[in-house]
């Protein structure tokens, strides 16, 4: 205590009243005077604020590239596939279900493909039969890249011409599967050479593009004997009438039957990933939680500890004149600073833990507001619920019985 302090206390004019700044002073003394320990304490606090913010900014992270992928693609597309017949037998898609869809009133564009069963590709023409690598063959229709929003990592798509020969484009799984990564190159198709033409980027949408090597409409008609009836109609519908063209879309595909019709949203499988990883997330929140609870403990060891090695302090101050409130007020101090100092730092960790990662990946760093601001007022909580006990400990210890501890 200053000199100040001091007199006021000797001539009787009652306990000194201490300032705002007076109390961070007296507070942060004691945290001075015991580094190491206020350092190894703050840790545990910094641990669990840096696991839920990294978790938080993770998860948002992600859920900002998906609702860009979603943007970039759109989920306004539609699938439709054949289902099963009465019998149990699968059904197929008349020939002419494109030309249907693509007339319906709120439809923007309608492409196809069709799956090749009996029919493989490898790398070259001595690979044996059964290591085809799960690579689908597919007739796809030259409108694909538009509706599905396919774009190409290499080369082209089939064109009028191209679609007509033995070319082929190569999904990204597909194309790594089979080593190449450029066009102009040649696989072994259907028991005949077809040349690489175009290698396409991952879609999100459509996965199972990723794994086929598509051929054009005409060529798999004329080389791998293609019925013409489509396995797969793609269809973009107007964002404003999706679920109307949706409730139509079978009678329109197969009129006479359209229960053997399957009709699905692509991006509502996107939907229900980003459920699920927020039900990861609320669980790692927890995880985080407990690690901020034992950061808790740690900071209430510390100032009871901090309580029992200066009771000659306490006493002292005591004798001169402070209060019992003051005395509260010091170690209530004490622990808030401790915890802030934690706070701090752990979002401070939490976001750059972040940033790392959602740069590794190629996502936008997203850290919201919320989730900083959370921190830190989480870690005061836990610092005054932390510091209350060796708080009133302190305040109620006699000047005489302090002193006279050795």
């Amino acid at each position: 205590m200053n000199g100040g302090t001091v007199k006021a206390a000797s001539r009787g004019e009652g306990p000194p009243r201490l300032g705002p700044g007076d109390v961070l002073r007296v507070g942060g003394a004691g945290l001075r005077s015991r580094p190491m320990r206020v350092f190894l304490s703050a840790l545990g606090i910094a641990i669990g604020i840096a696991a839920m913010i990294g978790v938080v900014g993770i998860s948002t992270s992600s859920r900002a590239q998906l609702q860009a992928t979603l943007d970039r693609l759109g989920t306004n597309l539609l699938t439709v596939a054949p289902g099963r017949d009465f019998f149990g037998e699968d059904s197929k898609l008349p020939a002419e279900s494109i030309g249907m869809v693509g007339r319906m009133p709120d439809v923007e564009s309608a492409s196809a493909t069709a799956k090749l069963a009996d029919t493989r590709v490898y790398r070259n023409d001595r690979i044996p039969e059964g290591e085809s690598g799960g690579i689908s063959v597919l007739a796809a229709r030259l409108d694909l890249p538009k509706t599905v929003g396919l774009t190409t990592a290499a080369g082209a798509w089939l064109n009028a011409g191209t679609a007509r020969y033995p070319a082929v484009v190569l999904g990204a799984e597909a194309a790594a599967r089979l080593g190449v990564s450029t066009p102009n190159v040649q696989v072994w198709l259907g028991s005949q050479w077809f040349t690489v033409v175009g290698v396409l980027e991952p879609n999100q949408l459509a996965p199972e593009l990723d794994s086929a090597a598509m051929v054009g409409w005409e060529a798999a008609t004329a080389h791998l004997a293609f019925d013409g009836h489509p396995t797969t109609v793609y269809t973009r519908a107007r964002k404003d009438a999706v679920v109307n063209v949706r409730d139509r879309l079978a009678a329109t595909v197969n009129p006479q039957a359209p229960n053997e019709v399957q009709v699905s949203r692509p991006s509502d499988a996107l939907s229900a990933q980003n459920a699920a990883d927020r039900t990861f997330t609320g669980l790692l929140l927890g995880l985080g939680g407990v690690a901020l609870l034992v950061g808790g403990v740690g900071v209430a060891n510390t100032m009871v500890i901090s309580v029992l090695e200066r009771r000659a302090e306490i006493g002292l101050r005591r004798s001169l004149g402070a209060t019992r409130g003051q005395i509260r007020l010091q170690f209530l101090t004490e622990s808030q600073l401790l915890a802030a100092l934690g706070g701090v730092g752990g979002v401070a960790l939490g976001v750059v833990v972040t940033a790392v990662f959602a740069v590794a990946q190629g996502w936008p760093t997203v850290v919201p507001v919320w989730a900083m601001a959370g921190g830190i007022l989480a870690t005061l909580v836990i610092g005054g619920v932390a510091g209350l006990y060796p708080a009133l400990r302190a305040a109620r210890l006699a000047p005489t019985e302090a002193l006279a501890t050795p």
